[in-house]
């Protein structure tokens, strides 16, 4: 194959598809034949001293006038017919192609002429996608070449991008399939496990609700009512958690100044006047407090109100 590897045959269609009636008339016609053949010499094949490739010529051009019109332009109309629909499966929409088509042009279901047939038709799918991609807004365009698997250099030429940010359109299609391979991987030994269970364990792992909808195959409702019934067990959760760090606080805090008994607190301001005589620093002064197990209270006093101390030795009896 020559001139952009298309076929000779297909050439040969092109070349003649603009001829009328009149070009191909009685002592007319052989003329048109050599200078078509001599056209054809300039894409690479040999036609006008090559007998086989001008008897193919010769053969196409006794069809175009046998049928009145040109294969190229029944060609052309079965393949611009076809919609996305259509050529989802290129293998199958050839063959309609070639179907309709040849029942016209019988040389066209040639075995050797799929091949050529299928690139057209992935040529029109390549540019229904195209502009189908056209029509969607933001990034919806390249996610949907991307999932279509054209090619990315074809891809930031039609849609005007770099690639840059085709990369990261990419990036996160492969994430979601990524995450859904996963999904998957969790949902399969699942077995037997009731809906209920199954949404707890899948939400242990941080599955989103759409694809537990759509993978486990969980209805939303279920799903919802689970996630309701397990904000409430976290809220209690919560709450107890929160009644329990209250209690060792206040616990290592230890009792109110007003709890403390006299012989104590006497025994208390002792060491903190100690202590005083080390240091000034309050944060020093905190620290030596809690080695010595001074209740909170009292620390306080000794970091930030010192003179208070004999007031409360004088309250204690001291």
């Amino acid at each position: 194959m020559t001139q952009g590897n298309e076929p000779l045959w297909l050439l040969i269609e092109k070349k003649i598809q603009g001829l009328d009636a009149g070009d191909l008339a009685g002592d007319r016609r052989e003329g048109v034949i050599q200078r078509v053949a001599g056209e054809l010499d300039g894409t690479g094949f040999n036609v006008t001293k090559h007998g086989g490739n001008m008897l193919q010529l010769r053969w196409a051009v006794e069809a175009r006038c046998e049928v009145g019109h040109s294969l190229m332009q029944d060609l052309d109309a079965a393949v611009g017919a076809l919609t996305l629909t259509d050529v989802e499966n290129t293998s199958l929409a050839t063959t309609n192609v070639i179907t309709k088509v040849g029942e016209t042009w019988p040389l066209l279901k040639e075995t050797d002429r799929r091949p050529d047939v299928r690139n057209i038709v992935e040529a029109a799918r390549l540019d229904l996608l195209i502009a189908h991609a056209k029509t969607l807004e933001g990034d919806a365009g390249i996610r949907y070449l991307y999932e279509a698997e054209v090619a990315a250099e074809v891809v930031t030429e039609a849609l005007g991008i770099d690639v840059a940010k085709y990369g990261e359109v990419k990036a996160a299609v492969d994430a979601e399939r990524a995450e859904i391979a996963r999904v998957e991987a969790l949902v399969a030994p699942m077995g037997d496990k009731s809906d209920e269970e199954k949404v707890k364990a899948l939400f242990a792992e941080n599955v989103a609700d759409e694809l537990i909808v759509s993978i486990a195959g969980i209805d939303a409702g279920v799903v919802e009512g689970v996630r309701k019934a397990m904000e409430a067990e976290l809220a209690e959760q919560k709450r107890l958690a929160e009644e329990e760090a209250a209690r060792k606080a206040a616990e290592a805090a230890g009792p109110s100044l007003d709890d403390i008994p006299a012989d104590e607190m006497l025994e208390y301001i002792e060491s903190i006047r100690e202590i005083l005589e080390f240091s000034d620093v309050e944060a020093e002064i905190r620290t030596m407090c809690e080695q010595s197990n001074i209740p909170q209270a009292l620390t306080d006093i000794a970091a930030t109100d010192a003179g208070k101390l004999d007031e409360l030795e004088a309250k204690a009896g001291g």
